[in-house]
């Protein structure tokens, strides 16, 4: 069973749990689930086009950061120009929770991503209630029709979709009501990192789709690369995530690079 079976079959049990706990009802009586939420399709276009992640360890790295509390990091990233704050809600492998993104919410005027393994309708309700204005909907583990589903099940909640996608194959689940594109650089099965791979991927999606460059983006030069093969966005947490001060190396990273 490779990392990404793992995490899946965890999931389910999680959600299970969740759902035994807390009733859709309760989600959608939530302070945030009726606010409006902010787009990352406009952020990207109007700001530095990345979006920086506040992750503090990964099934790979183990810890990367050990930070309690993501306030002081997500309010820099944004201080200093990010289009949007991706923040981990996977608890067991990635060590976030809810909490992360209800501590910051209202703190913040940009976009924030739930990323997670979405697999089920009750978690995109657990988004909203918890303040989120993006998904990431993971096609190594949807189906086509999975996907359908949970973009038009996620627009009727007020959320824009990021689809990730990392294979050829993977092109199947995109359809024309998606927000996003997100091509991860990392392959979740066996985390190896190609960015070559992912710029012939991108080649391959509609012109008019805002792509994101996801993980991998190791320096500078590999921003550049990707920002001249005509990424819209660039998703990265571990760069910022591995210096004891992230939000001081995020501030150093953007005034280096091509924006």
């Amino acid at each position: 069973m490779n990392i990404l079976d793992k995490i899946i079959t965890r999931k389910k049990q999680e959600i299970s749990d969740s759902k035994s706990k807390i009733s859709l009802q309760r989600l959608k009586d939530s302070d945030f689930f009726e606010r409006g939420t902010y787009s990352l399709k406009e952020t990207l276009q109007s700001k530095s086009g990345i979006i920086a992640e506040f992750k503090r360890q990964s099934p790979s790295k183990g810890i990367i950061n050990d930070i309690v509390s993501p306030l002081e990091v997500v309010s820099a990233y944004e201080q200093f120009g990010a289009s949007g704050i991706s923040i981990l809600t996977d608890n067991d492998f990635f060590g976030g929770s809810f909490d992360d993104i209800l501590n910051v919410r209202n703190h913040i005027n940009i976009p924030i991503l739930r990323k997670d393994f979405m697999i089920d309708e009750y978690q995109f309700y657990e988004a909203k209630s918890i303040g989120a204005d993006v998904v990431l909907l993971i096609a190594a583990c949807l189906s086509p029709q999975h996907v359908q589903e949970f973009t038009q099940l996620s627009h009727e909640l007020g959320l824009e979709v990021l689809l990730e996608i990392h294979s050829e194959e993977e092109l199947q689940h995109f359809n024309s009501d998606i927000d996003l594109v997100g091509i991860n650089n990392r392959n979740l099965k066996d985390f190896k990192v190609d960015l070559q791979h992912s710029v012939i991927l991108k080649n391959q999606l509609p012109k008019d789709i805002l792509s994101v460059a996801e993980s991998g983006i190791y320096n500078i030069e590999d921003f550049n690369y990707l920002k001249e093969k005509g990424f819209d966005g660039f998703l990265m947490g571990e760069y910022f995530m591995k210096h004891e001060n992230p939000a001081q190396k995020f501030k150093e990273f953007i005034s280096s690079v091509i924006i």
